[in-house]
């Protein structure tokens, strides 16, 4: 006799149909993600976008060339003080007029004007520290501690701006090739790249970050939370941390002889 009471099937198991919804659920998920396109997967920083705003690179420079008119005129490169701030605002101006409200892809000869600004800008703060250091190692730069550390603080903060433009500059190819997502390694690896969660689905490196990235290596001498990755990444960073420290070293040291 076939009677249910008799022959007992196994008993249901009441998570079975919400397992099979879970799934269901995840294969939906899956495939919308599938339909919505290629380029919602792909971040930012490693496709064509838009370029960054120029307003802020701009502003930065203009405070690089103000502090080189603050500097002792002992330590400029040439004379009269104010050939190389003119020469680099007439470098600005015409990048600025050949990308004015973006940096964007336009012609190889901005990128190399870019360049070149960057260049002598770095050449005259070079000198500078170059000076300052020779001074203080002769047992000069003056007797008063107050100009000195007005030197050494005007030089260090330049060679901040300097470094965060040759970052920005290089980073994988230049901020006119990141815009057309050229090159897929990255140069220096951001706490976004490693965690897209923790960042919209549009962020990628703009200058400010590369600004942040140069203070933290001149005031920590060792990478802070951006990890060079590239060897001339390293080397620069290297580079910026040696002269950060040198500078500081001698300048606190030569104020604080002269204040005992």
């Amino acid at each position: 006799m076939n009677d249910d009471s008799e022959n007992p099937e196994a008993p249901e198991d009441p998570e079975g149909p919400e397992d099979m919804g879970d799934v269901a659920h995840r294969i939906a998920r899956i495939e919308q993600a599938l339909h919505s396109g290629e380029r919602e997967l792909v971040p930012a920083w490693r496709r064509m976008t838009r370029g960054e705003p120029r307003w802020a690179v701009t502003c930065v420079i203009l405070a690089a060339v103000a502090l080189q008119l603050v500097l002792p005129h002992r330590l400029a490169l040439v004379r009269p003080v104010w050939a190389l701030p003119v020469l680099e605002l007439l470098l600005l101006a015409a990048v600025v007029a050949g990308n004015p409200r973006r940096v964007e892809p336009r012609t190889r000869r901005l990128r190399w004007l870019g360049l070149v600004l960057t260049g002598v800008i770095s050449l005259a703060n070079g000198w500078a520290a170059a000076r300052l250091v020779g001074d203080l190692l002769n047992g000069g730069g003056g007797q008063d501690a107050v100009p000195l550390l007005r030197a050494g603080g005007v030089i260090w903060f330049t060679n901040v701006i300097v470094f965060a433009l040759w970052y920005w500059e290089w980073d994988r190819g230049g901020p006119m090739a990141r815009v057309r997502g050229q090159q897929q390694y990255a140069d220096f690896l951001f706490v976004q790249m490693q965690s897209p969660e923790l960042a919209p689905p549009n962020w990628e490196p703009a200058f400010l970050d590369y600004l942040y990235l140069s203070f933290t290596n001149a005031t920590a001498f060792s990478p802070p939370d951006v990890m060079p990755v590239s060897r001339w990444a390293k080397m620069l960073m290297m580079l910026q941390s040696s002269v950060s420290l040198v500078t500081v070293v001698l300048v606190v040291a030569r104020a604080v002889n002269i204040l005992k």
